[in-house]
């Protein structure tokens, strides 16, 4: 399996050129929700509920949610372009099949998948920035770094979805991830609210296996430009995490479509 992922090619490239072509086709569509969608959280909640609360350990509450809600939209485009829209492709499309009768292997195609699904994450990431800036609740240039970490962040993200879309019998079951996995994250990851106010066991849970949790941190202190030694346990669990779950994704995607 490692010499496998070792001769992973250039091809896995041509695999993601592939996606994004297609998604360049229906762009209107695509590039619509990363600005609605951050305008809406920031109205609703920012500026609706947060005139109600005064502060977030000394941070005003539009500038603690920001970077959630980018990182929310991270895992969001990376986990359902590897779920649904992956499963679509592989079982009622049949491009996988189409590809792999070509030379590029099974590995390279799901190595594109994964790094197509980081790219959904870094194009959301990009198109949500700059409706944040607008609104003065980020910091710049720190910002910034944003874009380049919403590829690692998808990355991890793509990585765990490929994992739940190999052994998923069927697309109605991709629903069990979404609800028992990405909802609880979507609420218990220091999105909306700090985990110190939690029990500790949920904290522990949170920061322990919980991947947004980790992506929540990072973007946190990127844009309040707040930076400690605790960024790089987020990074380092982030990084090791991330190559743990792409090495599963592509075995357990191989034996799926290797009959």
């Amino acid at each position: 399996m490692g010499l496998r992922l070792f001769f992973i090619t250039g091809y896995a490239w041509k695999v993601w050129r592939r996606n994004l072509d297609a998604f360049l086709k229906t762009y209107r569509v695509n590039f619509l929700p990363p600005f609605i969608e951050p305008l809406l959280y920031l109205l609703a909640l920012g500026f609706g509920l947060g005139t109600y609360i005064e502060a977030v350990d000394g941070i005003p509450y539009v500038r603690f949610i920001a970077p959630a809600l980018i990182s929310i939209s991270v895992m969001f485009s990376a986990f359902y372009e590897c779920t649904y829209s992956s499963f679509v492709r592989m079982y009622y499309q049949k491009t996988f099949d189409a590809i792999i009768a070509t030379p590029i292997s099974i590995e390279e195609v799901i190595a594109g998948e994964i790094l197509w699904g980081a790219t959904r994450s870094l194009i959301y990431a990009s198109l949500m920035l700059p409706v944040l800036i607008a609104f003065g609740v980020v910091d710049l240039p720190a910002s910034l770094l944003v874009i380049p970490f919403a590829f690692l962040a998808g990355l991890l993200f793509a990585s765990i979805a490929m994992c739940f879309t190999a052994i998923t019998p069927s697309i109605d079951a991709l629903n069990y991830p979404s609800y028992l996995f990405i909802t609880p994250m979507f609420l218990f990851s220091g999105t909306f609210f700090p985990l110190t106010i939690l029990p500790l066991p949920i904290q522990y849970l949170a920061l322990g296996f919980l991947p947004l949790t980790h992506v929540v941190g990072v973007n946190r202190s990127i844009t309040l430009t707040q930076f400690s030694p605790m960024i790089y346990v987020h990074l380092g669990w982030i990084a090791v995490v991330t190559a743990i779950f792409f090495a599963i994704a592509i075995r357990l995607m191989r034996r799926r479509l290797i009959v």
